[in-house]
């Protein structure tokens, strides 16, 4: 009976532990969650040899910081704002899974610290305050709300790289410059879905500021400008000359989203930069058109 007294506290409708085991599950949102993981394996595959001990505490460490932004976005959004209609957890319940992720976010770093150095939990530590702060101060600003995700993933991919190298170099550098800069576009196009509510509530979004219409212009020359310093560093040789292939295909994405109304554009967009992405790892592990140089 103390179990489900204990449930009953943390959860607000279900029973029983499966229900908390739902409740705590629903916040693993997968279409945000996989980009960041994703970009530490890529940051990692970059490193060259992978270590995987190393690389996984990185990937766990990231999957508990974006849990983290899950847990506290659903807090202020619900208990806080009343923005949502519903929300599984009670108020003690998203403090409880705070509490279980911030620990298990700084067991990760302590292990980084021992397999690595400290400076590979200085790179990995902005992502938790990232997503801690996310809401409700982070969100409220223009260039915060529009760059705090893609900034998480591109100190992802960085501190994937670093992990695994001990080092800083340029090409992880270029990668994490480019996704957020691609990313910080898709996420203006994300938040003109919610323009009229985001005004009505006096949350200042990009296109709450500028308007839908140049917001939208803003958003595709953000990317435009991603693509073409690919392209650029392709030509320079600091990318692999086949990561323009991950151009090519995440800009025949981007022409037809820019047809499209928001909702439908950023499903294209974040679906396409998957794409991007799986194109640069494959460019990158494998380098296809080596043998041809």
């Amino acid at each position: 009976m103390s179990l489900v007294r204990g449930d009953r506290s943390l959860v607000r409708h279900e029973r029983g532990l499966g229900g908390l085991v739902r409740a705590y599950w629903s916040q693993v949102h997968p279409v945000f969650m996989l980009p960041p993981l994703a970009a530490s394996l890529f940051g990692a595959i970059l490193g060259g040899a992978v270590a995987p001990s190393t690389a996984a505490v990185h990937v766990t460490a990231m999957f508990a910081a974006v849990y983290t932004a899950h847990l506290k976005d659903g807090y202020v959004d619900f208990h806080v704002r009343g923005e949502d209609e519903d929300h599984p957890l009670t108020e003690r319940g998203c403090r409880v899974g705070l509490v279980g992720s911030t620990a298990a976010f700084a067991l990760c770093c302590l292990a980084l610290f021992a397999l690595v150095d400290w400076v590979a939990v200085a790179v990995t530590l902005p992502t938790w305050l990232i997503a801690y702060h996310h809401a409700p101060q982070l969100d409220t600003n223009p260039l915060s709300a529009t760059t705090g995700y893609p900034l998480g993933i591109a100190l992802a991919l960085l501190g994937g790289y670093y992990v695994q190298t001990g080092t800083v170099a340029a090409v992880p550098l270029g990668f994490s410059l480019v996704f957020l800069v691609l990313l910080s576009g898709i996420k203006v196009i994300d938040d003109a879905q919610d323009v009229d509510y985001d005004r009505s509530i006096e949350k200042r979004t990009v296109a709450v500021a500028l308007g839908p219409t140049r917001a939208y212009d803003l958003a595709y020359g953000l990317m435009a400008g991603a693509l073409l310093v690919v392209v650029a560093l392709a030509v320079a040789r600091v990318f692999p000359p086949t990561t323009v292939l991950a151009v090519v295909a995440f800009g025949a994405v981007a022409v037809v989203a820019r047809r499209a109304e928001p909702r439908l554009a950023t499903m294209l967009l974040i679906r396409g930069s998957y794409v991007f992405l799986a194109v640069l790892v494959a460019a990158v592990r494998f380098e296809p058109l080596s043998a041809l140089g």
